[in-house]
């Protein structure tokens, strides 16, 4: 048992499993139970519903230490942030290596798009695999490919060459993005699940701003290829993290303690030669693909797919805008990413109180339980705040207002993304509790294809018709997918109820 858990009764109560949590409401108040309480374990505070129970097992994940659970969450956090971190600093270094190459800006870019594409369609993949193999030996072979080819990009010396590797590494850095709710849904019980998809959240929002923030200031000082030898350095030193402190969070609780595999060697799990999953190859591939067919999974990766969009295009194009409306040089441009990366941190500290205030909320009017859908709510007032954003953006760069205006208007679209980012995830998760994995690697191809579509169309089309006129159409398109959140909040739980949870092959 965990060391903030203790059991508040000794009577008989049969705990109901999380799939029908899903369906029925998750009841998180042992108060509402009365003297009926069973032998269930709670949170410190007495009165919180562990769910789910934790099992006896020393080496279940849920009774690790805290030390080590937020360890695994922040080494998991940090790889997750290196794929939009690399990718991102291509819309800095595409105009000095368009100079050096020779070629229009927009083709350089197509880099950037192919690499976005790349890492997300790669996520099914990484899930997959995970099944299989576990959760940390995909994570330490495919960050071992990554950090043996990542040099490749500062070391081109043509357009073809640097293309190939932001397709190789591309393919295989999306590890740690998709998948991070496997890691979290683990390791973690479900009344702390929105605060530690928050802090996983913040690191994937804020890294396609860091990217660029760096890079500004290499390239003002030094050259382009440089940007990406310290890309390769990070990566390096990350990998370091994996093998110091990252462990398999794969537990099988359909298994009883006396048959569960023994706990040998962390690195041998690392590694994949210990090896826990059960499912067989042909099992783990069919996960992702009985994951969509869920219509809720299918409703969030469009409606993520028509937010996350914009707020790439943005970031891809907004050192062009600066450079050609502003004039700003490469420390101008990295001093105003502090603006987004603020907009970032801004998100995550009120997201941090906002997911369980409004929970709470929820919970009072309705008996201690708590529906999926209750994790929807927020993303009204955040839907609401990020189109405002862009559609004042539009104007503050077709009237080139001061640039001041351009930097408040940045933050601010990025505070609304990033708490639409943590409702979506936890949504999905309290939804297909059986399937953190597949949820979360549907909602990164929904926000990658709309960064790779956006990467692709912002810039020719803002130059053909305007900052005001583009950026206005993306924040009706903002404001109208909101649509789809009323859509789920009206009839998720009746559809869920109707199409059922999601029925895996049994593990053998």
């Amino acid at each position: 048992m965990a060391a903030d858990e203790k059991a508040v009764s000794s009577l008989e109560l049969q705990m109901p499993t999380e799939k029908e949590d899903a369906r029925n409401g998750y009841l998180l108040d042992a108060q509402q139970l009365g003297s009926d309480v069973g032998s269930l374990k709670t949170a410190a505070d007495g009165h919180t519903i562990l769910i789910p129970q934790p099992s006896e097992d020393p080496n279940d994940p849920l009774n690790w230490s805290s030390w080590k659970k937020h360890l695994v969450l922040l080494s998991i956090s940090v790889v997750a942030f290196l794929p939009d971190f690399g990718t991102a600093m291509g819309s800095v270094t595409q105009i000095p290596q368009a100079k050096t190459w020779h070629m229009p800006v927009a083709t350089i870019q197509e880099s950037v798009a192919i690499n976005t594409m790349l890492s997300g369609i790669s996520g099914l993949f990484v899930v997959a695999l995970s099944n299989y193999f576990g959760r940390a030996p995909v994570l330490f072979w495919m960050r071992l490919i990554v950090i043996a080819t990542v040099i490749w990009y500062a070391a081109a010396k043509s357009y073809n060459s640097f293309l190939g590797a932001r397709i190789l590494v591309g393919f295989f850095v999306g590890v740690g993005q998709s998948g991070g709710l496997m890691w979290i849904k683990d390791m973690f019980f479900f009344h702390e699940l929105p605060r530690k998809i928050n802090i996983w959240s913040v690191f994937i929002i804020s890294s396609p701003y860091l990217g660029p923030f760096m890079a500004s200031f290499v390239i003002w000082r030094l050259s382009w290829h440089w940007v990406y030898w310290i890309y390769a350095i990070l990566n390096y030193a990350v990998f370091i993290i994996i093998v110091l402190f990252v462990d398999e969070t794969f537990f099988d609780r359909n298994l009883a303690i006396e048959k569960q595999p023994a706990w040998k060697s962390r690195l041998l799990r690392l590694t994949g030669f210990e090896r826990h999953c059960r499912y067989s190859f042909i099992e783990a591939l069919s996960r992702p693909l009985i994951a969509v067919s869920k219509i809720p999974v299918i409703i969030i990766t469009i409606f993520y797919f028509l937010n996350f969009a914009w707020t790439i295009g943005v970031n891809a194009t907004i050192a062009t805008w600066l450079n050609k409306y502003y004039h700003f040089d490469g420390e101008s441009t990295g001093l105003f990413y502090f603006a987004p990366i603020t907009g970032c941190i801004l998100g995550a500290i009120s997201g941090h109180w906002l997911h369980d205030f409004i929970g709470s909320l929820y919970m009072k009017r309705h008996y201690g339980k708590i529906d999926p859908e209750a994790r929807l709510y927020i993303i009204y007032g955040a839907s609401a705040l990020t189109g405002t954003a862009v559609l004042l953006l539009g104007q503050a760069l077709q009237h080139k207002w001061h640039y001041m205006a351009v930097a408040v208007l940045d933050a601010a679209q990025l505070i609304g993304v990033n708490i639409i980012s943590t409702a979506v995830n936890a949504y999905l998760l309290d939804a297909y509790p059986e399937a953190p994995g597949e949820v979360d690697a549907w909602i990164v191809v929904g926000r990658t294809m709309g960064g790779f579509m956006a990467t692709y169309i912002d810039l020719p089309w803002v130059e053909k018709q305007g900052a005001g006129k583009v950026l206005g159409i993306q924040a009706a398109i903002t404001w109208s997918s909101v649509a789809l959140v009323i859509f789920l909040q009206t009839f998720g739980k009746k559809l869920r109820r109707w199409q059922g949870p999601m029925e895996f092959p049994s593990a053998g």
